[in-house]
């Protein structure tokens, strides 16, 4: 029997030195930040690193798969079973090409684009209706150059409007652990529109 008061949530990144700080690594970054707002602790454990919180009488697993990120559905499939979650108390957060830095985006289901990461967790879950915070890295390089500007690390400039919009992500997650995932889409989706307006 699920548990409608526990959450998961997942950053997902790959594992590695050479990844740290990297594009794509963006959901682990976000996931980190979460944590530390607990004063949480992140351990080794199956198939990821674990950390466990609790807020306002809800409990809370944050996730870092430690199975590479086209490997991530494993350890999400595995999560989500061994603590008895249900899906839609899981939220998955990954580095998105298709959004400008500086924003996120909140979605309870969807296809998984060109994310290998998300796109694994809708193969062993075998659905798309997984709750996601889509991280906007832009689309800065020549055709051709993905691969390579994902895997690239943020410049200084742009940690500074990372560490801002990671600052709001955390907001989020708070509040799509209380107020749900409705709520939290009404609010925090509104302030990127109204943000997106003024730049």
């Amino acid at each position: 029997m699920t548990n409608d008061k526990k959450f998961l949530i997942v950053g997902l990144g790959n594992v590695g030195a050479e990844y740290t700080g990297t594009r794509h690594n963006y959901g682990f970054e976000v996931a980190h930040a979460f944590a530390q707002e607990f004063n949480a602790t992140f351990n080794n454990e199956r198939l990821g690193f674990i950390a466990r919180a609790s807020h306002k009488g809800r409990q809370i697993v944050i996730l870092l798969p430690t199975t590479y990120m086209n490997l991530s559905g494993k350890a999400v499939k595995y999560w989500l079973n061994q603590e008895n979650i249900p899906v839609d108390n899981c939220m998955v957060i990954f580095d998105d090409l298709d959004l400008p830095l500086g924003s996120f985006r909140l979605k309870p289901k969807g296809g998984g684009g060109s994310h290998n990461g998300i796109n694994n967790i809708i193969d062993e879950l075998g659905h798309s209706n997984i709750p996601r915070m889509r991280c906007g890295i832009g689309k800065n390089f020549a055709q051709g150059y993905q691969v390579n500007y994902v895997l690239s690390k943020f410049s200084s400039e742009e940690l500074i409007v990372i560490d801002e919009t990671i600052k709001r992500a955390v907001e989020a997650l708070k509040s799509f652990t209380t107020a749900g995932m409705q709520r939290t889409m009404n609010q925090f989706n509104t302030i990127e529109n109204k943000q997106k307006k003024q730049d």
